[in-house]
């Protein structure tokens, strides 16, 4: 199986998580610093859904995912085309969507073999998104020796 899907919206990067003992409790409540972060997983969890129906179901095996994230061009930039080397980090990106599509395309995020994943500016006229690949591979298909 192959599902590739837009999530439109602001990509949001999975944070760190911070922990706090509340007066009188027996467990840490643990939070996530980016109040966004849930209704970025959201949007992804259901672009995957809608596009996996029709698809058969979860994936069991080893995926590997590719993703390519369009941030919010800045207008100071203009149209010149530039590398976005600011935050959010490509790697905490790559996490928020591991998490997001956890549950929906496949059963845990540890399944993922394989990542590629890139982030630019959109186009001034475009709108921020991500564009995920996820593959299934067939149990044979590892490069471990």
């Amino acid at each position: 199986m192959t599902l590739s899907f837009v999530a439109f919206g602001i990509p949001q990067p999975q944070g760190s998580a911070k922990a706090f003992m509340p007066k009188g409790g027996r467990f840490p409540i643990v939070t996530s610093d980016n109040k966004h972060l849930k209704g970025w997983r959201q949007l992804v969890a259901e672009a995957a859904s809608a596009a996996l129906r029709g698809h058969g179901q979860m994936a069991d095996g080893p995926v590997t995912v590719t993703a390519t994230f369009y941030l919010p061009r800045p207008k100071s930039l203009g149209k010149k085309s530039k590398a976005h080397v600011t935050r959010p980090d490509v790697d905490k990106l790559a996490r928020s969507i591991g998490d997001a599509l956890t549950g929906v395309v496949f059963r845990d995020d540890a399944q993922i073999v394989g990542l590629h994943v890139q982030k630019c500016y959109a186009a001034s006229s475009a709108s921020p998104r991500a564009e995920v690949t996820v593959a299934e591979l067939e149990q044979g298909d590892s490069n471990a020796d």
